[in-house]
């Protein structure tokens, strides 16, 4: 892959995984954007994100429009880095139908972080306060038993972030 070439980026992780670290990290590279779910999610529909439901509902409403905007991006020679959570086989396949529709690569960045070490990094984001969403231990428990990990049968670039790199390393 041509580091020229526009790519679509894409995270798989569970809640508090590191995937908006990694994300920002892939985005200070040149010509590249970074779209962010949550801050999407959080602007367009303040007070309005309490459940799973709310979630499912506001996130296929933004993907309705973010979709066309970053097929136009990829097509005009900026790469993007979505981080909209890959974690099930429905969401990776709408992403597919981004990078195929535009024509370029990809690449799945999947964290693998133990639900302990999840939860952990939530409890401490939680406490800071600087994040869009506040999450409890049950909603992480929620939100994790619809988490399934890409397969090769699926056919993505997968790229695993093993633990003791994320954040801090991302594959070249």
């Amino acid at each position: 892959m041509s580091p020229n070439q526009p790519t679509l980026h894409l995270v798989c992780g569970k809640i508090a995984a590191g995937k908006s670290t990694l994300t920002a990290e892939l985005g200070r590279r040149s010509g590249t954007t970074v779209i962010a779910e949550d801050d999407w999610l959080a602007r367009l529909y303040p007070g309005e994100q309490s459940t799973l439901a709310d979630y499912v509902r506001n996130s296929s409403r933004l993907r309705s429009v973010m979709g066309p905007h970053v097929v136009a991006l990829l097509r005009a020679g900026v790469s993007v880095v979505l981080d909209f959570p890959a974690n099930t086989p429905a969401s990776r396949a709408w992403m597919r139908g981004l990078f195929e529709a535009a024509g370029v690569p990809h690449q799945l960045h999947h964290l693998d972080v133990p639900d302990e070490v999840c939860k952990a990094r939530l409890r401490a984001r939680n406490a800071e306060g600087r994040h869009a969403f506040t999450v409890t231990d049950e909603e992480f428990d929620l939100f994790t038993s619809y988490f399934v990990a890409p397969t090769a049968d699926e056919g993505f670039n997968v790229i695993v972030q093993p633990m003791e790199t994320q954040g801090s390393c991302v594959a070249r």
